[in-house]
């Protein structure tokens, strides 16, 4: 009875309940409000420039919503903009943004994964030194080696052909491309694939092993069931840069075979006719819609994949 009495003169113990607008909460959402507007303001400005017809883009007023909703500059962008002597639009540097995607992101991610699988649970004579050479050249400036690629794939090409009889060429053809960015992203997703790995149990396994499991029916059978997070962000990682790659599509390809981003940059800097921002800014969106999908997508994967795999090992 005494006791109760105390708490009831007291008051109740334990932890102040936190107010929710409190002064910290205030700062901690007002900056995250203002960063979010900082780079959702820009977006909003491209999407209501894209469906305005330019009379009245001309008026000025750049954060008004459009008064007629036009998919015009949509359709422009997409199969009519020019780019130099072609007028095609987006559509032929979409199809070759795909032939060179599809085969550098599988072909990376395949060999990455069983690398980064063999560096941690089939150690062979010189693994460590393997290793340090790709953490090497996961942070290589990737703009000392433009040169010497461009004669590699010229003499490459040269010799295939010599010896084919035909007219071969790796470089300015796409699979020129793709041969160079399946080499540049092998190193930093094998250094991925490689700590997500370190994560997995050694009894797992060694258990794997006493069951009679090889390398392929370990890898095949354990590892890849257990390692989609990581795959996904394997994906993304590899998706993103090189469907948003510049550089490397305008140095080792041609007109015929320019990915998305060259014809983007070809139309948005035209310099011949009327300055036409709607189907700029249409060509812009449609250009960043396919790992916008694919982040949009898979989004919550990555983020799991990114804590279990990127701080560990």
């Amino acid at each position: 009875m005494g006791d109760t009495s105390t708490e009831m003169m007291t008051g109740p113990r334990g932890p102040k309940k936190r107010r929710v607008m409190s002064s910290n909460n205030i700062i901690i959402y007002g900056t995250l409000a203002l960063v979010c507007l900082y780079y959702l303001l820009p977006l909003y400005v491209m999407i209501v420039t894209s469906l305005k017809g330019m009379p009245e883009i001309r008026l000025g007023n750049i954060f008004s919503p459009p008064v007629e909703v036009t998919f015009e500059p949509w359709v422009k962008a997409w199969s009519e903009a020019c780019t130099g002597i072609n007028c095609e639009g987006l559509s032929r540097g979409f199809s070759n943004s795909v032939k060179i995607l599809i085969p550098s992101v599988f072909v990376s991610i395949a060999v990455a994964s069983v690398s980064g699988y063999a560096l941690v649970n089939w150690r062979f004579k010189g693994s460590e030194t393997f290793f340090t050479i790709l953490i090497f050249g996961a942070f290589i400036p990737y703009q000392v080696m433009i040169y010497p690629i461009v004669i590699i794939l010229r003499e490459t090409g040269g010799f295939i052909g010599d010896v084919t009889g035909t007219d071969f060429r790796l470089m300015g053809s796409i699979w020129g491309l793709v041969i160079v960015h399946t080499i540049f992203g092998m190193p930093i997703l094998t250094l991925l694939f490689r700590n997500y790995f370190t994560s997995v149990p050694d009894e797992l396994f060694k258990a794997a092993r006493v069951d009679g499991a090889g390398f392929w029916g370990i890898y095949f059978k354990i590892m890849l069931p257990m390692s989609l997070p990581i795959f996904v962000v394997a994906m993304i990682l590899q998706v993103t840069g090189i469907w948003n790659d510049f550089l490397f599509g305008v140095i080792y390809t041609k007109p015929e075979t320019y990915p998305m981003t060259v014809q983007l940059n070809n139309i948005v800097n035209s310099v011949q006719g009327v300055k036409e921002y709607n189907v700029n800014m249409a060509a812009t969106l449609l250009t960043g819609l396919v790992p916008l999908t694919i982040y949009f997508v898979s989004g919550r994967l990555f983020v799991r994949g990114i804590a279990a795999g990127a701080v560990k090992g």
